[in-house]
């Protein structure tokens, strides 16, 4: 017998190809329906945006390692992605050097400080949004460009109300559902939903996500959505529920922000936890808040829980049992 059968590794023993760059790359190729939706709909500001916080985050990842002397990681790919979701996060008025500060904060802040790729307890895309947004709010919640505005001659001054921020106080028209799926006002990556549908199914085919955070985030704003609209009355309570799942941005966070590797959990069970959380989370916010839109804080919040949620959900090696404590042992404890 060859001595190779008998040869005992540590784990992990399934073993795979794929590697960080091959799932950045496929998150990157995710997003390409979304930037593409976005350069048609908000023309080169959305490229330029965009853009700038790609070029800033890979020149931050590379100087913040080189400062470090740690070994130079733009290679992953993952500062790419970082760079496009912040973009996909920020209106097309964004100033350009806020878009960098932005960088700036997700990178080295969020990530590097932390030890890096892996090593981050929170998405550094969304905690670069919140501190933006805190920073600049009317920057980032009150610049809002009309789609296709960039096709008239006087673009700076045709601003739109976002739809969340019409549902939130009743105050101009609602965009049609057929709209809600195509083209409406907002952020960079939430104004196509068909786009981030396309860029999930995509994921989910490749396997680089599990669908589970996606369906349970999305499942349980739309049951606390109908049943809002039906107690409240809010007039249809389907349409209702419908316009809360494809305003703002839910489809995106759900699809590329809560399911991260780093700041998700690992078990099914706990994915099901964390996902319902954000989705309960965002829908407080949205409902009962003073603020539009409640995704990003709702991730942030879930994500400091997942080593919690992790410990909670972990499962036992394979042929163990639950130690059972016996009422003695309770009371000695107790002691």
């Amino acid at each position: 017998m060859s001595n190779e059968l008998l040869t005992a590794s540590v784990s992990p023993h399934v073993r795979t190809r794929d590697t960080s760059r091959s799932i950045m790359l496929d998150v990157i190729i995710a997003l390409i329906p979304s930037l593409i939706a976005s350069v048609v709909i908000f023309g080169f500001r959305a490229l330029a945006v965009t853009a700038s916080a790609v070029a800033s985050c890979v020149l931050f990842e590379w100087l913040s390692r080189k400062a470090m002397k740690r070994h130079n990681t733009i290679g992953d790919l993952s500062a790419v992605v970082t760079g496009i979701i912040l973009g996909f996060n920020l209106p097309s008025t964004m100033p350009i050097w806020m878009v960098v500060l932005g960088s700036l904060i997700a990178i080295v802040v969020v990530k590097q400080m932390f030890g890096g790729i892996g090593q981050n307890f929170v998405n550094p895309a969304l905690l670069a949004r919140i501190v933006l947004m805190v920073s600049f709010p009317k920057a980032m919640l009150s610049s809002w460009a009309e789609p296709f505005a960039w096709r008239s001659e006087t673009p700076d001054a045709l601003t739109s109300a976002t739809p969340l921020a019409v549902l939130k106080t009743g105050e101009g028209t609602m965009p049609s559902l057929f709209n809600m799926l195509f083209v409406k006002a907002g952020s960079l990556g939430e104004v196509c939903a068909v786009a981030l549908i396309i860029g999930g199914i995509y994921l989910v085919i490749r396997k680089v996500i599990s669908p589970i955070i996606p369906l349970c985030y999305v499942g349980t704003v739309a049951v606390i959505m109908l049943v809002f609209g039906l107690v409240k009355g809010e007039g249809n309570a389907l349409v209702f529920m419908l316009n809360e799942i494809l305003a703002g941005g839910l489809l995106l966070g759900a699809i590329f922000m809560a399911t991260d590797y780093t700041t998700s959990p690992t078990s099914p069970s706990g994915k099901v936890i964390f996902a319902i959380g954000c989705g309960l989370i965002t829908s407080l916010i949205r409902l009962f808040g003073n603020m539009n839109e409640g995704v990003s804080f709702s991730i942030i919040i879930m994500n400091i829980l997942v080593p919690h949620i992790d410990n909670l959900t972990a499962p036992l090696p394979f042929g163990a049992t639950k130690e059972k404590k016996s009422k003695k042992g309770e009371e000695e404890a107790a002691k």
